[in-house]
């Protein structure tokens, strides 16, 4: 995978559904520009929870969970950032679906929401992050 551009956003996603794909507590997702943003060799498989308007991207020879396009969103990709040689990207800034999280699990999130952030919240939060440096 290459990504030309920085994060619009990074996330936790605290959905049971994440943590059973990622094997862990939450789920890491850096949203990057889908312009700046291929799969450089090989072919990738739809794979791991089979939710309605999100499909999951996975490795075909290993089956790790590469990054997932949210339906009728085709401008942003959702990229495992811990796949980027560079870590930096991995923080979350916001955390998602916190009303499933398990009661220990504790991110640096900035800013936190039941569910997912309503769409119209998005601008506001990607300007808030980009103003972070």
């Amino acid at each position: 995978m290459q990504v030309t551009a920085a994060p619009v956003i990074t996330m936790a996603c605290h959905c049971r559904g994440c943590q059973r794909m990622s094997s862990s507590a939450f789920s890491l997702s850096a949203m990057v520009p889908a312009a700046a943003f291929a799969v450089m060799s090989g072919t990738v498989e739809k794979g791991g929870a089979h939710t309605d308007g999100l499909d999951h991207y996975c490795c075909p020879n290993c089956k790790s969970w590469l990054f997932t396009r949210i339906g009728g969103v085709d401008d942003l990709v959702n990229i495992r950032p811990t796949m980027f040689d560079d870590p930096a990207w991995s923080e979350p800034f916001m955390e998602t679906m916190t009303a499933e999280k398990l009661g220990w699990a504790t991110t640096p999130a900035v800013h936190s929401y039941e569910g997912f952030p309503p769409m119209e919240d998005f601008p506001r939060l990607m300007q808030a992050f980009a103003a972070r440096g």
